[in-house]
Formats: C-alpha cells, structure tokens, sequence
C-alpha cells in the first residue's frame, strides 16, 4: 500500500510538471531566436559605451524590376521586424529594396543597458545605411518608430528622401499630463506583463475590432514573459520608455524639410503611459482624429491621408488600404 502511494504521489508530480511545460510551450527568448521572421535575418555590430551588440535586421531585395529606390521601415515600441510583413511584399512588389532593423533593445537585436535614446538610434541606422551602400532611403515610422523617423529626418534630411509617419506617437508632450515615474519604477511595472494584461492593452488601445490574427502579435510579445532572461527585456522596455517620455520630438516638426505624409487611423487612441491616467484624462488625449491633423498643419507641406475605422497599426488592421496609400505615396 504504501509503494503504491509512493507511485501515484510521483504520478501526480509528474504530471503537474508537465501540465506547467505545456504551458510554457510559448516560452521566447527576449531577443527572438524562435520566432521566424519572413526573410532573413542579418546582423550589424555596434560598440556602445564599452559594450559589443548588434542590430538585427532584414535587407530584401526587389522581386521585380528594381527602381533604384530603398524604403526603411522602423517599428513601434511593443514589436519588431516581424510584423511588417505584408508591407515588406508589398515595397518589393514594385521594384522597392526594403531595410527593416529591430532596433538594438527589441526583436532580434541585443538587448544592453546602456543610456538610449533616439538621437544614437537614429545615427546607427545611418551607419547601417552607409555600411549597405545606400545613400538615401524614404523612412517609414509606426508608433515610436513614428518618433525615431522624425529624428532620423532631422539629423538627415538629405539622407532622407521622405517621412512617412504610420500613426507615430509623440504628436503630443506626455510630460505636460502623463505623472512622471522612474525608470526603476516602470521596471517594477513592465515585471508585471501577461498575456492577459498584453492583449487587454491591445484591444482596447490598437484595434477597432480584435480577430484571432491578431493573436500572434500577443503569443510575440507574451512569450518572452516566460523567459529566464525576461527580466532583462523589462529593464530595457523600461529604459525605451524613459527615452519616449524624455525625448519628444513635438517642438520640432516645424524644423522638417523633407516630403512628409501621415497616415492615421482614425479610432486611435494611444497614449504613452496611459495607464497612469484616469478614465476621464485619458479621453482628453491620445485622440489621433484631432491630432494627425494637428501635426499636419505643423510639419511644412506635409499631407495626411486619414483611414475610417481604423486603430494604431493600419498596416495590419486594413493591409489593403493601407498599401495603396503607401505606393501612392512614395
């Protein structure tokens, strides 16, 4: 009798055990090896303030006729090189090279603790032009890569041959209405992330309607929760919100002097720390049907193409749309 509770107590264990492994099945590791990515993957090394990284990033050539022209496509804060996709297929359909960089600190990149900001950011994806023989590229912005576009523009406005601005943030000061938190606060709070929170915050700040698709973006961006590694993601994407909440770029569009389009969704209403705002302050911000335009009028000669219906990511909510409003753009 008593091998036989032994027996069934070992059973139990193991079981339990392995329910928990499946459950982790989803496990990532924060700089991505195990998330496939539609074209391959390279690397550019970088020394910064004593530390060897690099930036990964896709380098895709056109599948038809080349026109000789090169987009660069910068990503938002919650993602990476892995969602552009669609519009990668779409450039390099007709005849455009494409350079998509996970920016050091996301995706594939390495992930240091070091001072960031986008001023360095922008500088190494210059440098990565540079080392890839390009001498000027149209640079696509969604979200935070919206602000690093715009920095990138500034510093290099013969570099750039145009600002296209995909529902970026920091058409705003989130200093003037956002309370200020530490950067080892926002730590304590990025510890926090599941799958739960990730996908409540997608649904209710992203998307118009949420579809079974947009589950992949969660399954990314939860995953790395499960690592060994993860709190080393959560300093960092605490790091990445101090730059975004330190570093506006607002007071400058009116320095541009590059062609600029944006396009907006109209439903958007993402705010960088909005969840330390309440219900009633958050209406009063983060309203992208009044503040594309706003930044229209900012950002000499630039046109605004604005999309019904539609949340922060048009290039995933309405892919369509969203591309032909792009090619018609460039």
């Amino acid at each position: 009798m008593f091998i036989k509770r032994i027996t069934l107590a070992l059973f139990v264990i193991c079981t339990s055990t392995l329910a928990v492994l499946a459950q982790k099945t989803d496990t990532l590791s924060i700089t991505l090896e195990n998330v496939p990515y539609a074209y391959p993957v390279k690397y550019f090394p970088i020394s910064v303030e004593g530390q060897d990284v690099r930036m990964a990033y896709m380098d895709v050539a056109p599948t038809q006729l080349s026109n000789g022209r090169t987009v660069m496509l910068f990503h938002g804060k919650n993602f990476a090189g892995y969602y552009w996709s669609g519009v990668i297929k779409s450039l390099t359909s007709r005849g455009f090279r494409v350079i998509v960089p996970d920016q050091i600190g996301f995706g594939k990149s390495s992930k240091p603790f070091i001072h960031y900001s986008f001023h360095q950011m922008a500088a190494w994806n210059k440098a990565l032009l540079d080392a890839l023989g390009i001498q000027k590229a149209s640079v696509l912005g969604h979200s935070m890569g919206g602000m690093l576009a715009t920095r990138f523009a500034l510093m290099y406005p013969e570099h750039t041959e145009k600002l296209l601005l995909e529902n970026p943030i920091g058409l705003e000061d989130y200093r003037r209405f956002v309370p200020y938190v530490s950067t080892e606060q926002q730590y304590s709070n990025e510890l926090k992330a599941t799958a739960e929170s990730v996908r409540k915050y997608y649904q209710n700040s992203y998307f118009t309607v949420w579809k079974p698709e947009y589950e992949e973006l969660v399954r990314i961006a939860a995953g790395v929760t499960n690592s060994a590694d993860f709190p080393r993601a959560a300093k960092v994407a605490a790091m990445t919100y101090t730059m975004i909440y330190e570093q506006p770029v607002v007071y400058e569009f009116i320095n541009v002097r590059v062609p600029t389009v944006l396009f907006i969704g109209k439903e958007d209403k993402t705010i960088v720390g909005k969840g330390f705002l309440s219900p009633d302050q958050q209406a009063l911000y983060g309203q992208y049907r009044f503040l594309g335009k706003q930044t229209a009028t900012k950002i000499p000669g630039a046109k605004i193409i604005e999309f019904d219906g539609c949340g922060h990511i048009p290039h995933i909510e309405i892919p369509a749309e969203f591309g032909v409003a792009l090619l018609g753009s460039l």
